[in-house]
């Protein structure tokens, strides 16, 4: 059952639109930006990956080395100690590596359609040893106060939360690692409940529990506790395997409604929604038994890695709630969604 209104000038944004940000390296993969308005215009932060450019019979990828500075990694496809089987990931000698390098890039709009970018505000690079990988995924939490970065840190040891605060996008506090890993997808509320600040985040146990999405509350958004399961894997469905939360949710008469994405064993991503109570986040009233958005474009069904839909990024005007989202792990797009009709498609 999709109900998603898709952007007929989809994909608003390929890797061929952008210059690399990395000397030597080329732009593979544009993915799942974090939204946000400011001074009058729509602002994507995007995941950007790139690779340095493939010799022949070679696998060549960046990583951080100690000096903090960009090094390029070089392994014989031909190499019998070599894992390549995954384009994401490569494994060699039982040591894990990203095939490309992700870091955040700020791109805005007059129309919500057609991006550019200002000199002005400069990427978002990884910085440290626990980002050596690169940072992931960023969610963007429009706030009183300024604006709070959720991002996936990840290097060889781990892979966790980490958190920026802003209020210009020049300017940046870095907090370093909020949830310890395996952490990821986490959303931070755009307002407080009860006094509280809470978030969504998806600890991940391969051995006993799953990829769930959890909850936690806060009393400055730095220190979190009081962590509840509200949302596991469902066997037979299309979010058989793992489940992760999207942006903020959104404040309706009915509850908080999150838009959350699922995966299934053949990693097919759609999207899909929860409803909370607005008193007490923890209690789910309701839930998509259906997907209200699968790949089913042409673009969401082939690219870097095909079948997906994936987005941490939104804005609401009334009714609608305006999406951007990666599909095929390569491209951006953008989608409508009326929040009636979402509600409608939950069974209370």
């Amino acid at each position: 059952m999709d109900i998603a209104k898709r952007n007929l000038q989809n994909p608003i944004l390929k890797p061929s639109d952008l210059k690399p940000g990395i000397e030597g390296m080329e732009i593979v993969c544009l993915l799942n930006p974090g939204v946000f308005r400011m001074n009058g215009k729509i602002w994507l932060l995007l995941r950007v990956a790139e690779r340095p450019k493939q010799l022949e019979g070679k696998i060549s990828f960046p990583v951080y080395n100690d000096k903090g500075e960009i090094e390029v990694l070089h392994f014989d496809k031909n190499d019998p100690d070599l894992d390549a089987s995954d384009p994401r990931v490569i494994v060699y000698k039982n040591n894990y590596y990203l095939t490309t390098m992700s870091y955040l890039r700020l791109v805005c709009s007059d129309d919500g359609v057609n991006f550019y970018e200002d000199p002005a505000y400069p990427p978002i690079f990884g910085k440290g040893a626990l980002e050596a990988f690169g940072i992931e995924d960023c969610r963007v939490a429009t706030t009183e106060d300024g604006y709070f970065l959720t991002f996936t840190e990840v290097s060889s040891v781990a892979v966790g939360v980490g958190l920026i605060e802003t209020r210009d996008f020049k300017d940046y506090i870095r907090h370093g690692m909020i949830f310890p890993p395996h952490n990821k997808d986490c959303a931070i509320w755009e307002q407080k409940v009860n006094g509280m600040y809470y978030a969504f985040h998806r600890p991940s146990s391969p051995e006993l529990g799953g990829n769930y999405i959890w909850l936690a509350e806060s009393p400055d958004r730095i220190h979190w506790g009081k962590h509840h399961c509200i949302a596991t894997t469902r066997p037979g469905k299309w979010d058989a395997v793992r489940v992760g939360a999207g942006a903020a949710p959104i404040k309706t008469d009915k509850g908080w409604l999150e838009i959350y994405h699922g995966a299934n064993a053949e990693n097919r991503y759609c999207l899909g929604a929860l409803l909370l109570d607005l008193n007490d986040p923890t209690k789910v009233i309701a839930r998509s038994e259906e997907p209200i958005m699968e790949p089913v474009a042409s673009y969401e069904q082939t690219g870097f890695f095909g079948n997906v839909v994936f987005t941490n990024g939104q804005f609401v005007d009334g009714d609608t709630v305006h999406i951007y989202y990666g599909a095929s792990d390569e491209v951006i797009c953008s989608a409508t969604f009326s929040i009636v009709e979402i509600l409608r498609s939950l069974k209370m």
